[in-house]
């Protein structure tokens, strides 16, 4: 019988990342294409469906092999019925992923949240194998959270358990990408550090590496603040120390309600700067937690970077298909 493999598929706010995996044999083939910002959510899926034949032809499987096809969503979703709820970066609102898809692919469709998915591949696949209740917190375009409470993914009565990216911290704070102000997301993701700088360069004239690239209009990636983060950028620093303030102290009141065994940083954000940013996150957790739930609780950063969902699609495919791959 031939070996079956799901198509694992993370949609970031700037990039499509699909992979071919199972569990004996890994990743076997991926493709990345780069998330145009603004698109219809048809249009979207016509990228996704582009990518997904895309790497199954360059896995060199029969389409038979593939089980299911399983999509990572930056956002609030209903993986019952495959329906989006809100994807803020992406722009996308109350969208059928399923209905719409499976007009253009003949595969069965899975959606999550991408940090649930996320969570679901470090649970089985990652740091998170002997964790019983865990925290998988992704920091990049916007702060995500994907919550394991007995072993299993927790999604809450309407399947918007985790959005800590939403989450008021200061109702006098910037506008975030859901409409409200003050949000999580809004006061520490990378975005919200960039937001910072770009005030910083412009309005107060700060000198700052980032300068010219700010100036140009030009995208500014996690892997250009670690750069002028570690040539000690006076600007760079305070903002991705504020953000790593920012950061432990909200899990740190997290934490005081759940008491995790494990929480796990994860995200772009943290796989360019997360040796730098992780003590800061705990010296601000450990002033924010009670002792009591603190003592037990680690903090580490994520191994499995971007595949960290992609491997999540094998935990997602045996719930909901109750097939194993």
């Amino acid at each position: 019988m031939p070996e079956k493999f799901v198509v694992s598929i993370d949609m970031g706010g700037t990039k499509i990342l699909a992979s071919v995996i199972n569990s004996k044999k890994g990743i076997i083939a991926r493709e990345k294409i780069s998330t145009e910002i603004g698109k219809s959510p048809k249009d979207y899926m016509k990228d996704v469906a582009f990518i997904s034949e895309k790497v199954i032809t360059k896995s060199g499987l029969n389409k038979n092999q593939i089980v299911s096809i399983c999509l990572g969503i930056p956002g609030s979703v209903d993986p019952y019925k495959g329906v989006i709820g809100i994807a803020p970066n992406l722009g996308i609102k109350n969208f059928n992923v399923k209905l719409n898809l499976e007009k253009l692919v003949k595969h069965k469709i899975l959606i999550e949240n991408d940090v649930n998915l996320a969570a679901l591949g470090i649970k089985e696949f990652g740091v998170g194998k002997n964790a019983k209740n865990m925290l998988v917190v992704s920091i990049g375009t916007g702060i995500g959270g994907g919550i394991i409470i007995n072993e299993k993914i927790y999604r809450g009565s309407t399947f918007i358990a985790g959005e800590i990216g939403h989450m008021i911290i200061d109702e006098k704070g910037p506008k975030c990408g859901c409409g409200k102000n003050g949000c999580f997301e809004a006061l520490a993701s990378r975005s919200a550090i960039v937001r910072n700088l770009i005030t910083d360069i412009k309005k107060f004239k700060k000198k700052s590496l980032l300068e010219k690239q700010i100036k140009a209009g030009e995208r500014i990636k996690s892997k250009a603040l670690l750069s002028a983060y570690e040539k000690n950028d006076k600007v760079t620093v305070k903002r991705i120390n504020e953000s790593a303030g920012i950061v432990g102290k909200t899990l740190g009141s997290i934490n005081n309600l759940m008491n995790f065994d494990l929480i796990v940083l994860a995200g772009g954000l943290m796989e360019a700067v997360g040796h730098h940013y992780l003590p800061l996150v705990k010296t601000a957790f450990e002033k924010t937690a009670l002792p009591g739930s603190s003592k037990k609780t680690k903090i580490v950063l994520s191994k499995l970077a971007d595949d960290a969902a992609i491997y999540g699609g094998i935990g997602l495919t045996r719930e909901f298909l109750g097939v194993e791959v």
